[in-house]
């Protein structure tokens, strides 16, 4: 899966891209999945100044209890690869990292005719540098995209990319 996301910090945009892998074995119910990401930061026209690329590496090992029901460790390690830059860096490129580990639980469960999910999981972060240490968690909760029901359009499927 490669992703890209425009999303807007405090005062600047930023560009994500990514990509992950995710292995099921539904026979024996174990899960894992790692993505690999970059964040480019765009300057912030308030201060004039840039933050500077950051490169991550998120990842989940799960067994599966019941057929609706996951539990497991999580983890990511953030590494900034290039330093700020703009008006007045006065700590410098200022390159940060951080990695952080945890727990995580997963339910499926139905919502009318559909599939939702919730995910609950928490770091304890290490190996802070220039940035922040501590505890973060996350409440992730889904739906299943409605079914397509015949009569509607369909679009076709590229089968090669474009030259």
């Amino acid at each position: 899966m490669i992703q890209p996301v425009w999303r807007a910090w405090v005062g600047h945009w930023a560009a994500d891209a990514g990509a992950g892998y995710t292995y099921l074995n539904e026979q024996i119910g174990f899960e894992w999945s790692a993505v690999v990401g970059f964040t480019y930061n765009f300057i912030n026209p308030y201060t004039q100044y840039r933050s500077g690329i950051d490169a991550d590496l998120d990842w989940a090992i799960s067994p599966y209890l019941t057929e609706k029901l996951h539990i497991g460790a999580v983890g990511y390690v953030n590494n900034q690869v290039t330093g700020d830059s703009g008006a007045s860096p006065v700590l410098g490129g200022f390159r940060s990292r951080v990695a952080g580990i945890g727990p995580q639980i997963g339910f499926f469960f139905p919502i009318g005719e559909r599939e939702g999910y919730l995910n609950l999981r928490g770091y304890s972060e290490f190996d802070a540098k220039n940035r922040l240490e501590g505890w973060t968690a996350y409440v992730t909760f889904s739906v299943e995209a409605a079914e397509q029901k015949s009569g509607q359009r369909t679009f076709p499927r590229v089968t090669t990319l474009p030259r």
